[in-house]
């Protein structure tokens, strides 16, 4: 049986574009929303000091368990377990350059993201947003599929409770890790904090 969980070849992938749908994010002030996270805590970003990073992602799959139907032929949709062994494989520097704290995004039910952080190993929880109470009170970008509102592919750079940086569209989904990397190193090298 084929795993759909696998990196696949990027070129046969259509790449999101720009819509417009995370632009507003920059500036926003986080709403209080407390999520289930895959380590049994309830977490409020918008009370997080720090900076935080928030990857978000349409949904984990699971290796013997077919995608929805035609998953590959939507921008963006492939590539959530690349995307979260990348960051796991980078938490130790994102760690060393001042992030406070790493977190996976989806609005998967938490006992089905718990099944992916303890096959990926993650060292950082995955949270639920199954209510999609904070998606709705900030705007996030989603799609629908099969009857699932999905999360599009995002990442959040959160200091103190409010959105400082938006990563969107981000594609390919592996290399996302290494870009947030890149930047924190870049502010700190140009003098300022990350």
């Amino acid at each position: 049986m084929p795993d759909f969980t696998a990196t696949p070849d990027w070129s046969t992938i259509p790449a999101p574009e720009d819509d417009g749908a995370a632009k507003h994010l920059v500036g926003t002030r986080l709403a209080p929303s407390p999520l289930l996270a895959t380590d049994g805590r309830s977490i409020d970003l918008s009370t997080l000091a720090g900076q935080v990073v928030v990857y978000a992602f349409p949904r984990t799959g699971v290796p013997d368990k077919a995608n929805p139907a035609g998953w590959d032929d939507i921008p963006g949709a492939r590539g959530c377990t690349p995307q979260s062994c990348a960051f796991r494989d980078h938490h130790t520097e994102l760690k060393a350059l001042g992030v406070a704290a790493v977190f996976g995004l989806s609005t998967q039910d938490t006992a089905y993201q718990r099944e992916a952080a303890d096959r990926l190993h993650l060292p950082f929880p995955l949270l639920s947003d199954e209510r999609l109470e904070l998606t709705r009170a900030i705007g996030l970008p989603t799609f629908r599929v099969e009857g699932m509102e999905l999360l599009k592919r995002f990442t959040l750079i959160i200091r103190d409770g409010t959105v400082e940086k938006v990563f969107y569209p981000v594609f390919p989904p592996d290399r996302n890790a290494g870009d947030v990397l890149e930047w924190f190193a870049h502010a700190l090298s140009e003098g300022g904090s990350p």
